[in-house]
């Protein structure tokens, strides 16, 4: 045996790497743990490498994991058989190790085939029958007497001729009779039956004995149990199979029922079973060997019998005779040619047109019928493309003119055959459908409106779509554009680049050029559109607006309650005379908001109910600001001064007298006075204020001294001073004839004396706001 694992190593060392996977090596039964299966060596100098054992069908711990040591300066591998081996060729004889080698990236993975080999040489004792406690069996009291109760298995017994025999004890009253064992391990009840025995437990030691003095020994434990009282049956009496010959070793054939309790199965024909195997708990068939028909034609039909029995009660029973049918593999998938489809189509491919026809055969039936199927992995409108038996066609219209619609079409034809199991092949279907640039750009008709005073800015931008896609694929050109216009030529916006002059041009209108690329297969495929685009320039005032007069200076005579006319601001743009449209606002004065303009006229507002009456006159220093208006908006402006006199008009009172006289009421007169407004050079200003300030100063020390003498007539009157007072009272109603019309009689000749008069009537004069005496017959006043 040392011999043998030195010749492994030095095998294991001729071998560099995993390149000679997969194995298949032979293992003796009589092999225990810790054995080595198979050594390998690797050769992996900058990294570390690891070896792991991924699986093992059938599912065992029979192996232990891989060990992986460096010597010499390459890794040596080593396969074992772990403690809990226990290898059975009737039980297990093929086992697959699926094994990965891992050196830094590089990755190699193998099975490791392990085929369990007959030893006739080794025989032993094994299993619950020879542990200390021995193995429990369990028979019922009506069991017939020198019946079948137990078969002792131990591997090559029937080719080693072993003896067995019961060296234990079985002496009366105890033992009804005694137990027997013949050479084939079958242990028989008594001759006298177990009847009357239940619950007892008979305590049997076997020896085994073969050739060479070779011997083992174990135990079996009888249990007698009570009579059953429940039946175990199979559903069916019979029952077939069919499964095919790939089936590895393991895998699941058919489970089979029985009604009772606690039920335990077993094969007992044939035994042992050199294909089958069950499950004692759950009825499981299972294969234990592959199923090659080629191999083993044996294997085509096996017969099994099954017994289902009560674990407590093994004698409450019920058999099955169960056929297993192996069934010829369908081992090769159609041949298809082409293996790979591909085309290439436009766009516009008419709805029908074939673009390939496949031809495939089964190997393993020439006669054979094909179904095909026709399956889309990445296809925007699976659709488009349809399967008549092997014949690719287009089935719709193709449209890439919609995001993803279409351009490639990754689809794939599934062949399967009729065999079992079905075998299928898939043959790749690319196709790819080309773009063709089938519609013309183009854009909506834009219009801008554009301040005539603008800066160099973008003006707006136009918009061009077209129906191929991608649907922006537009550039943008200009046919015969003025220099002061451009148009980008990516994005369509419009930019201004120069001055613009109302005066001399106030619309434009231009061509957009618009001109499609990257939407056909063919990249020198174009196609153009145009539109056309408006640009209004909108005016602004270049000049401000003059008035004329700039400067106005008015009275007005108003009375409590009613609204006045004051004046007509007029003004105009000379450089523009077309321009007749003004703003006018007032920005100052206008306290006690008495005053409101209604377009260019300004009113004086004398509401009856509002600030007071003033007493005195009063003077207002209007600013009004008038700017040009219209659809452009207002740029430059002017501002008009136009100072106003109020003057306050009391209606008199009338005193009624004697003789019943009635006084009209007098009517106010609207006086406008125009003023042209003169500016003087700043010099003539300064003189000129001197020379008014020295000439005012005058006139105050003249009016004082006037006053001072008037006051000492009034004080000593004497006729001389009455017909002064008379004259002034005269001289001052003279200015007033141009704006109140008083009724009067003329006389031809005047009083002697101012004494003799005779008044009348009272009233209080408008102007000055002094009371008065009058006559009314000749209109003469006397100052109170």
């Amino acid at each position: 045996m040392v011999l043998l694992r030195l010749l492994v190593l030095l095998f294991a060392l001729v071998v560099s790497d995993l390149h000679s996977l997969p194995w298949f090596i032979n293992v003796s039964e009589s092999q225990g743990p810790g054995t080595i299966l198979q050594s390998f060596s690797f050769n992996c100098s900058s990294h570390t490498p690891t070896l792991e054992l991924l699986d093992v069908q059938p599912a065992t711990t029979f192996f232990n994991r891989p060990s992986l040591a460096r010597w010499q300066g390459i890794y040596v591998g080593k396969v074992t058989l772990s403690s809990s081996a226990r290898l059975d060729a009737l039980m297990v004889n093929h086992y697959e190790l699926q094994l990965r080698f891992t050196c830094g990236s590089h990755v190699t993975e193998g099975p490791l085939f392990v085929d369990v080999q007959r030893d006739p040489d080794h025989i032993q004792c094994a299993g619950q029958f020879a542990s200390p406690a021995g193995e429990m069996i369990q028979v019922p009291e009506t069991v017939t007497p020198g019946a079948r109760l137990y078969t002792l298995l131990l591997p090559g017994l029937e080719s080693q001729g072993a003896q067995m025999s019961i060296i234990s004890v079985q002496d009366p009253p105890y033992f009804p009779g005694p137990f027997s064992i013949n050479e084939q391990g079958w242990l028989q009840a008594p001759s006298q039956g177990l009847k009357g025995q239940a619950e007892k437990v008979f305590q049997l030691q076997i020896s085994v004995s073969f050739g060479q003095g070779q011997s083992c020994q174990g135990m079996v434990l009888v249990k007698v149990l009570p009579a059953p009282s429940s039946q175990v049956s199979f559903l069916e009496q019979a029952q077939n199979i069919t499964i095919p010959e790939n089936l590895v070793p393991g895998s699941e054939v058919v489970q089979v029922h029985a009604r009772g309790f606690d039920l335990r199965y077993e094969i007992f024909s044939p035994m042992p079973s050199p294909f089958f195997s069950i499950g004692q708990a759950d009825g499981v068939v299972r294969t234990t060997a592959p199923l090659e028909l080629a191999r083993a034609p044996g294997t085509a039909v096996t017969r099994l019998q099954v017994k289902a029995f009560e674990r407590l009660r093994p004698w409450a029973s019920a058999e099955l005779d169960l056929t297993v049918n192996v069934q010829l593999v369908n081992q090769w998938p159609p041949c298809c040619l082409p293996v790979l489809l591909m085309s290439q189509i436009p766009e516009t491919v008419p709805v029908g047109t074939v673009l390939h026809t496949l031809t495939c055969t089964d190997p393993d039936s020439a006669g054979a019928t094909l179904d095909y199927q026709l399956l889309f992995h990445s296809s925007p409108n699976p659709n488009s493309l349809c399967l008549h038996d092997k014949v690719l066609e287009v089935n719709a219209t193709l449209d890439c003119d919609t995001p993803g619609a279409c351009f490639q079409y990754v689809a794939s034809i599934l062949v399967l055959d009729g065999g079992q199991p079905q075998m299928t092949t898939e043959v790749p279907v690319l196709v790819m459908v080309t773009p063709v640039n089938e519609f013309s750009p183009a854009c909506a008709p834009r219009m801008f409106r554009v301040r005539e005073d603008a800066e160099p800015h973008t003006i707006g931008s136009v918009v061009g779509t077209d129906m191929d896609y991608p649907h922006d694929s537009v550039e943008y050109y200009t046919s015969g554009w003025p220099a002061i216009f451009a148009v980008d030529r990516l994005s369509g916006e419009v930019h201004l680049l120069g001055p613009l002059d109302y005066e001399q041009q106030r619309l434009y209108r231009l061509t957009v050029m618009l001109i499609d690329h990257g939407q056909d297969w063919d990249p020198t495929c174009h196609r153009s559109g145009s539109c056309t685009i408006t640009i209004e320039v909108e005016d602004v005032n270049d000049y401000a607006p003059e008035c004329e007069p700039s400067f106005q200076e008015l009275t007005i005579y108003t009375s409590l309650g009613r609204s006045v006319e004051v004046t007509k601001v007029s003004c105009r743009i000379p450089q523009e005379p077309q321009r007749l449209a003004f703003s006018y606002n007032i920005v100052g004065g206008n306290s006690e908001s008495r005053f409101s303009l209604q377009g260019a006229i300004l009113v004086h507002n004398d509401p009856a109910l509002g600030p007071p009456w003033p007493e005195q006159p009063r003077t207002y220093e209007l600013l009004i600001c008038v700017a040009d208006a219209g659809p452009s908006i207002s740029h430059l402006s002017t501002t008009a001064t136009i100072i106003v006199h109020l003057v306050p008009w009391k209606a008199s009172t009338v005193a009624t007298s004697t003789h019943g006289a009635i006084v009209r009421s007098m009517i106010p007169l609207l006086v406008t006075d125009t003023e042209a407004f003169w500016q003087p050079e700043p010099w003539f200003v300064v003189v000129l204020t001197a020379t008014g300030a020295l000439l005012l100063l005058a006139l105050g020390w003249l009016l004082c001294k006037l006053l001072q003498g008037l006051a000492q007539l009034l004080q000593e009157p004497s006729k001389p001073a009455q017909a002064l007072l008379l004259n002034s009272i005269q001289g001052t109603e003279r200015p007033t004839e141009g704006f109140v019309e008083a009724p009067r009689m003329e006389t031809s000749q005047a009083p002697s004396s101012i004494i003799s008069l005779h008044f009348d009537g009272r009233a209080q004069d408008s102007r000055t706001g002094r009371d008065y005496l009058f006559n009314t017959r000749i209109g003469t006043r006397r100052w109170l």
